[in-house]
């Protein structure tokens, strides 16, 4: 049995410290915060309970399989129940796009804005399955540890057209441009620039066809703390408001963690779960970083930060014309996400995600209330924004728009407000430049050219979350558990380990 440390409680900190538990490793993880979940904290306001991270669960069985593999059963912990529609998609008219799993549905949906695009949409659509058996359940649990790895797999990256962006890709197929943004916002999800993102992320379509968009009752901090119990009914030990230090370095090999209180504690390996560039130049000393130098770091792409505003109102807002999820598109799109991504500029207009879960689970505000919360994609803090000036103008012209367009009254009607800006993702969650999803998806930043879930500076120090491989978004940071849990291997070195957990293995399951 090894002792390992993991290094923050996001999801993919949880999901490695269920497998290793699972495999009986004695584990035992440190955060920073005062609860877990890392980017999926919980803020809770005047009743109100508001999810700080992700809300949108895809490939839920990656869940249940956590649950499996502690001989438990998922449903015995939180419930997850589908959603209809998927999103509800607003282009800058105020016209609304529903989608949703049904094939049938969504080409009437097409209809609305131009016919002509219903044949190239089913083109588009029969050509990401093969890019999802490919990117996503052959690759997404590979380590990619060797430069052969990467070889291996470019001709098929080279015939998935990998070197298009997602928004290219879906160009190919579909004429409108209202319908080409439609199915090309996805990498903004997981922080990257729909321009710039490769189009393997095409699979995201399929991965929501196949299995579907789902809510964790009561919230996404309810997955959060089933995945608590059940790491602390395997024995694992979860010590909170304890922040990491240093990395203690050992030759080529870590040996354990001087929490910020100086307490040192001794590890076998050591799971980072917190921000690699963080991790790299805050936890360890540049001298024993021969690969991950300073410079190197600042040199590579980060995804954008967020600024989100998290409100409830006093009453509800069931005949708004808003769904569960909501994408509301700006008139601008590609001029916009140079702004941001490029450019490092804050615009005068924006994009939303307008986030109204009460509408399926009305348990997480008080009676008769409504909550919300609307996040615009803006510039990382290279950008140079003072955010203590801007925050206050930016929270005002969001909350002037909903209420202009979607949302009568709002503001005399708030009774429970927070809001963050890339300041919280750098100070609170230690995301260098106050990136929201670490480093940005761009095909020279992706699989091998990530950083590697093993590192490559230590050899039992591991990587996983949204900073390594495959990336950002609920479905690649357990992967990267998955990974991590093959890597480190079973605690019994003298009888046969279980066969290792795959993503194919999983999806032949189903």
């Amino acid at each position: 049995m090894a002792k390992v440390v993991i290094i923050g409680s996001g999801f993919g900190g949880l999901g490695a410290a269920v497998r290793l538990l699972a495999q009986g490793h004695e584990v035992e993880i440190y955060e920073k915060l005062d609860k877990l979940g890392g980017r999926a904290y919980v803020f809770e306001v005047n009743g109100f309970r508001f999810d700080a991270g992700p809300t949108v669960i895809t490939a839920p069985f990656m869940f249940d399989d956590l649950f499996v593999v502690a001989g438990r059963k998922r449903e015995d912990y939180v419930t997850l129940v589908p959603l209809d529609p998927f999103y509800r998609v607003f282009d800058h008219h105020g016209r609304a796009f529903d989608y949703n799993g049904d094939e049938a549905f969504i080409l009437d949906q097409i209809n609305k804005f131009n016919p002509a695009d219903r044949e190239g949409y089913q083109r588009f659509m029969a050509t990401t399955k093969p890019i999802f058996e490919k990117g996503f359940v052959e690759l997404a649990d590979k380590p990619f540890l060797r430069f052969t790895d990467m070889i291996k797999v470019a001709p098929d990256l080279i015939k998935m057209q990998s070197y298009l962006s997602v928004y290219r890709y879906a160009a190919q197929f579909v004429q409108d441009e209202f319908l080409r943004r439609v199915f090309s916002f996805h990498p903004l999800l997981i922080g990257g620039n729909p321009f710039d993102a490769p189009s393997i992320y095409a699979m995201i379509h399929y991965l929501e066809r196949e299995w579907g968009i789902h809510y964790a009752m009561g919230g996404t901090g309810a997955l959060v703390a089933a995945m608590g119990r059940l790491i602390e009914e395997l024995g694992g030990k979860i010590h909170l408001n304890a922040e990491v230090g240093e990395i203690l370095v050992n030759g080529p090999r870590v040996s354990g963690i001087r929490l910020a209180d100086g307490t040192r504690v001794a590890a076998d390996h050591i799971v980072s779960n917190a921000d690699v560039a963080h991790t790299y130049r805050s936890l360890i000393p540049e001298v024993y970083r021969r690969k991950f130098s300073d410079r190197r770091i600042e040199r590579m792409k980060y995804s954008m930060s967020l600024f989100v505003i998290y409100f409830g109102t006093k009453k509800r807002y069931l005949d708004s014309g808003l769904s569960h999820h909501n994408i509301i598109l700006g008139e601008r799109y590609h001029d916009l996400l140079s702004d941001i991504f490029n450019k490092q500029k804050l615009a005068d207009d924006f994009s939303l995600y307008l986030h109204m879960p009460t509408i399926t689970d009305p348990s997480i505000a008080p009676e008769g209330c409504e909550g919300f919360y609307v996040l615009s994609p803006v510039p990382h803090l290279g950008s140079g924004v003072d955010w203590a000036q801007m925050a206050g103008p930016y929270r005002d012209a969001i909350l002037t728009f909903l209420e202009d367009n979607y949302l009568p009254d709002l503001r005399a009607n708030i009774v429970a407000e927070h809001h963050i800006d890339p300041r919280h993702f750098q100070n609170r969650l230690n995301s260098y430049l106050g990136s929201a999803f670490s480093v940005q998806p761009i095909l020279t930043q992706s699989a091998w050219f990530r950083p590697h879930n093993r590192s490559e500076e230590f050899d039992n120090l591991y990587f996983v979350g949204a900073g390594t491989h495959p990336g950002a978004g609920l479905p690649g940071v357990l992967s990267s558990s998955i990974i991590v849990q093959n890597l480190i291997g079973g605690a019994d070195e003298t009888t046969a380990a279980p066969a290792p957990t795959t993503l194919h293995s999983m999806e032949q399951a189903l």
